[in-house]
């Protein structure tokens, strides 16, 4: 999960401008935690409290009102009563990595990240997204190969994870969408030798950098182990006091089975 974070706050900088290199600082001076954080630490308060997914969203969402959410989401946010709006966007899978960590059946995992789409984001695509992040948290964390989590998702979700991101980097723009995100994040992580060069590989892409490195950082965390404690600490020191809790606790309880560092 701070892996998921990391990428997010790594990724801050450069959404308003993006790059097409993985020559950058790891941390710009500017860095900060976007929505994908906070949404992302909702999801865990859901599963650590036990509370429904629609209330933590709301209830940790509304201290940050102004973490970046795209413009529906906000009016989601700010209704006194939230109803899906049939979104496809990439908001669905930049939130659901805590899922991945925490339940241990791909039935548990696909439903339950089913659950966290759905409040807002009901659309098939946008549910699509959200299991597919989920599960290749989930797989890599129980030690599948990197070919094996590539099979399983390009059969079951149909996404074309064939390509590498030197292929996917020159043409590849600004998505919001759950269908141009989730693969292009899955493939960078599977193009990755270590965590840190996944999100290199997400973030040079050139899209929606924080979201694309939020869903590829909580897949290699998953993967790789977890992430390096310089990485670690400087997210501690951005994160307010009382998203930094939740995210340490949920780590207390979940981390987590089945890391051991693969190459």
């Amino acid at each position: 999960m701070i892996g998921a974070i990391a990428g997010d706050i790594v990724g801050s900088v450069y959404e308003a401008r993006p790059i097409k290199s993985k020559d950058f600082p790891l941390f710009d001076s500017r860095c900060t935690f976007t929505d994908d954080s906070v949404l992302t630490i909702a999801v865990a308060w859901a599963i650590l409290s036990g509370l429904p997914y629609r209330d933590a969203v709301l209830e940790i969402g509304r201290l940050y009102p102004h973490a970046g959410y795209g413009g529906s989401f906000i009016r989601w946010l700010k209704s006194a009563n939230p109803q899906p709006y049939n979104s496809w966007g990439n908001g669905a899978a930049m939130r659901v990595s805590p899922v991945g960590f925490a339940f241990d059946t791909v039935e548990e995992v696909l439903d339950q990240a089913r659950l966290t789409a759905v409040i807002s984001h009901d659309h098939p695509e946008g549910i699509k997204g959200a299991q597919a992040t989920a599960l290749a948290v989930f797989l890599a964390r129980r030690g599948y190969k990197k070919e094996e989590i590539r099979e399983q998702i390009s059969r079951r979700f149909r996404y074309d994870l064939q390509r590498s991101v030197e292929q996917i980097r020159p043409a590849y723009s600004f998505r919001i969408s759950c269908q141009e995100t989730v693969p292009e994040a899955i493939m960078a992580f599977l193009d990755s030798v270590s965590y840190e060069d996944a999100l290199r590989n997400a973030i040079s892409l050139g899209g929606d950098s924080d979201t694309l490195a939020c869903i590829t950082g909580g897949i290699a965390e998953a993967y790789y182990g977890p992430v390096p404690e310089n990485i670690k600490a400087k997210v501690q020191t951005i994160l307010p006091l009382p998203l930094w809790k939740i995210t340490e606790k949920f780590c207390r309880v979940y981390r987590l089975q089945g890391m051991d560092a693969k190459g």
